[in-house]
Formats: C-alpha cells, sequence, structure tokens
C-alpha cells in the first residue's frame, strides 16, 4: 500500500513507521522536518502543516491508499486535511484519544460506544470535535474515515506516567535514584492500561486497507491492568531502585497546586479505567499486546542508560512537584496536630 503518516516522528507514529515498512508497504512521511526520524521511510515530505498553499504544492497530484493523521488536534486540521485529501485518499485515519471517553466515568469498562464527553479537559474536547466533523464528513460527502483512539502509550524513548514531564520523561527516574519523593495521584489503587507503541502499531497498521473499517472508531490498547502503584513500582524496580519514595497525593489537591493538571487528571487517569478490545480484534484477526509493562518499561529505561545524553531532566516540573509535596505534607502535620490536640 502506499500510505502517507502525517507526522511521523513521534512516540506512536514512529512504532507504525517501523511496523509498517517492515510489512512492505510504501510510506511517505509529511512533517516540518524539525525532529530527525528514528526509522527510515520510503520518502519524506518537509512542509509546514500551517501553510495549506504549501502542503498542498508539495503533495503534487498524488494519491494514497492510506492516509494517517497523528498530529491533528483542532476541527480546522480536519478541515484542512478535508481539503488536501478528498478524492485522494482511499481511507483517512484520525488518531484521536481515548481520554475523549466519558470523565466521570460511569462503568469502569469503556467501550467504543461509551459517550464521549470530557467537562475537564479542552485537549480531549478538541479531539472530539474532530471526530465530530469527520462523522459529518462521511454522512455528508462519504469521505472515508476511520478513527482510532489511544490511551497513554509509551515506548522506547518515552516514559509514560500520570506525574512526569512529557518533554522530558526521564525526570520521574532521576528523582527515584536520587531518592526524592515521586508523587501517585489517589490511594495509587485505582486501575488502567498503559501501551507499549508497538502493540498499538499492530492495532492500526493491521486496520489500513480493510475497507470495512471505514466510519468505525476503535480504541487500541494493552488488555494488561495494573494499579498505578503497580506501574510506578514497575518503573523504579526497571531503575534498580529498591526501595523507592511514593507519596499518595488526591487528585483534586493537586489540582488545587497546579491547575494545569486538571485534564490529564481529573480529565483522564483519575478513576478506574479498563479498555475492552474486543471491537479491534475483530477487525484486525490476531491483534495482541505482547508487551508486558514490566518488560517494556525495562527496555525504556535501557535506551535512557545507553547514552547519557538522553537523561535530560525537567527542573521546573521537579520544582513544582517539590513545592506541592511540601504543602501536603505541612498540612498533614497540621492536621494531625489539630486532630491530637482535639482528643486530649
Amino acid at each position: 500500500m502506499r500510505i502517507l503518516f502525517i507526522g511521523g516522528t513521534g512516540n506512536i507514529s514512529t512504532a507504525c513507521t517501523e511496523l509498517a515498512m517492515r510489512q512492505g508497504h510504501r510510506v511517505t512521511l509529511l512533517n516540518r522536518g524539525r525532529r530527525p526520524a528514528r526509522v527510515q521511510a520510503t520518502d519524506v515530505i518537509s512542509a509546514d502543516l500551517r501553510d495549506a498553499t504549501a502542503v498542498a504544492a508539495a503533495l503534487g497530484q498524488r494519491t494514497w491508499d492510506a492516509v494517517v493523521n497523528f498530529i491533528a488536534f483542532k476541527p480546522e486540521d480536519i478541515e484542512r486535511d478535508l481539503a488536501l485529501f478528498r478524492g485522494r485518499c482511499a481511507q483517512y485515519v484520525f488518531v484521536s484519544s481515548a481520554s475523549c471517553y466519558q470523565r466521570p466515568v460511569l462503568h469502569y469498562l469503556v467501550t467504543e460506544s461509551t459517550p464521549l464527553v470530557n467537562p475537564f479537559w479542552q485537549y480531549s474536547r478538541d479531539k472530539i470535535a474532530c471526530e465530530d466533523r469527520l462523522v459529518r464528513a462521511l454522512r455528508d460527502e462519504s469521505f472515508p474515515s476511520t478513527i482510532v483512539r489511544p490511551s497513554l502509550t509509551y515506548g522506547e524513548t518515552q516514559l509514560t506516567l500520570p506525574i512526569n514531564s512529557w518533554e522530558r520523561s526521564f525526570t520521574v527516574v532521576d528523582r527515584m535514584r536520587r531518592g526524592k519523593p515521586v508523587i501517585i495521584p489517589g490511594d495509587g489503587t485505582s486501575l488502567w492500561t498503559i501501551t507499549h507503541n508497538t502493540d498499538f502499531a499492530k492495532g492500526l497498521v493491521g486496520l489500513l486497507g480493510n475497507p470495512q473499517a471505514i466510519g468505525q472508531a476503535f480504541h487500541i490498547t494493552s488488555d494488561e491492568v495494573q494499579t498505578w502503584n503497580q506501574y510506578f513500582a514497575a518503573v523504579a524496580a526497571a531503575a534498580g531502585v529498591s526501595s523507592p519514595r511514593f507519596v499518595h497525593i488526591a487528585s483534586d489537591f493537586i489540582v488545587a497546586c497546579l491547575p494545569e493538571l486538571q485534564g490529564t487528571l481529573l480529565g483522564d487517569k483519575v478513576t478506574s479505567v479498563v479498555m475492552d478490545n474486543s471491537k479491534i480484534k475483530r477487525f484486525v484477526p490476531g491483534f495482541e499486546a505482547t508487551t508486558p509493562f514490566h518488560e517494556g518499561i525495562a527496555r525504556t529505561i535501557a535506551w535512557f542508560d545507553a547514552d547519557p545524553s538522553r537523561q535530560l531532566v525537567d527542573p521546573v516540573a521537579n520544582d513544582r512537584w517539590d513545592k506541592l509535596i511540601a504543602a501536603y505534607e505541612r498540612g498533614l502535620d497540621q492536621a494531625l496536630w489539630d486532630f491530637s490536640q482535639g482528643n486530649r
């Protein structure tokens, strides 16, 4: 197949590029060329997506069996793609987000029919609006779209946890190794699913070229379910930290102090969520997530440890977490003193 990946150099898209190339597809990457690709594609087109005229000129008259956009976030991005690819692709895949599913959850088991409602996170509301526009385009003009919804996904170069720096994700490992406390939201017993990027790629690439996937939405995650305590403990073990210092702080306290975390916590990771992957397994026979977290995260940390220049630490995040922990501990100490006085 002739496949166009818009993006193609990020955590999720790199794994998809690698798998598609390994399967013999002709893969072209369209991006600004600012981030070096870790996987060699068939072709690379450098253009700034904010300049629709330049993108159209760069694409020329080429057509595609499948176009996958990993970096569309707002409805205007979808409008641009509709203008670019009407009549020029057999399938358009929009990479949405599992954070679009109803929050707060009303049922722990999430299927593709779970309502798309998120009052806490603008990012998710924008993704929902993108999905709505594609549904309308399918209905009104038969635009051949498929929607995929990844949840928390990690890989060699990206360590994903609910409290960490996205741009410098080694930060949490550095804290553990230095004996600094690491924040776990809530009491750490909420259930969640974290997926390795190579497992996500199996589902996405498996949907490409499947006409039955047109007009359908899928989430693609691992079936492994653990608590946040277990995930953090697995990171510590992979990092060689035998006695990590974990601090459990209520999510509403965290958000009150660090309001920028409202979306990722209250809008995504506060309550237990288990993803039902029955649908992707029906459409992609043989799909199976085969990388358990303890193995995948060991590979991730080994990648960081192989080159100290990769071990970037976010000083701003560190300072804010230290301040948050100090505020929590002061409040706890004060509460303990107040209640002990009252019992005399």
